[in-house]
């Protein structure tokens, strides 16, 4: 039977990707006490790929588009971590999102919003996080963002 959680997303059209494996020498997350943090994940997931720098090589649109991308990865690894039971998450707590882009383009909190709101419209308040969003000269498999991020569960 499908949660509270899983019906919020089928109610948006949202199909989560399979929880991306590990690219290199370390695990997907971590759950500690009550707390889930979650490596990395890049803006290439469920089919979907951004590559190259925000606001040269895609648009910031897209860039947002990738950030999204990242998001679903997140709860597709959060899914995971709860045993597949996405109601067991009580809260996003931070998300810290890193944009590929030159040192010119400064709308990364915009692309990074892409990650932020997609929580809030799957969890609602709960949903609600803190975060950064930086600016990076590279980043692996010339992705174009990569988010990571800590969740509460129950």
């Amino acid at each position: 039977m499908a949660g509270k959680i899983d019906a919020r997303l089928a109610e948006l059209g949202v199909t989560l990707p399979e929880a991306p494996m590990p690219a290199a020498n370390y695990v997907p997350y971590v759950i500690s006490g009550n707390m889930v943090f979650i490596s990395g994940q890049i803006s290439r997931a469920g089919g979907e790929e951004y590559l190259g720098k925000v606001g040269q090589d895609i648009s910031q649109e897209e860039g947002e588009k990738a950030a999204r991308t990242c998001a679903l990865a997140l709860l597709a690894q959060l899914k995971s971590a709860c045993d597949g039971d996405l109601d067991r998450v009580v809260r996003c707590v931070k998300l810290g999102g890193f944009v590929n882009c030159n040192p010119d383009f400064t709308a990364q909190p915009a692309v990074i919003n892409g990650a932020s709101n997609l929580m809030v419209d799957v969890l609602g308040d709960a949903g609600r996080h803190a975060r950064f969003a930086v600016g990076a000269p590279a980043l692996p498999m010339n992705v174009a963002v990569e988010i990571d991020a800590v969740f509460e569960i129950k």
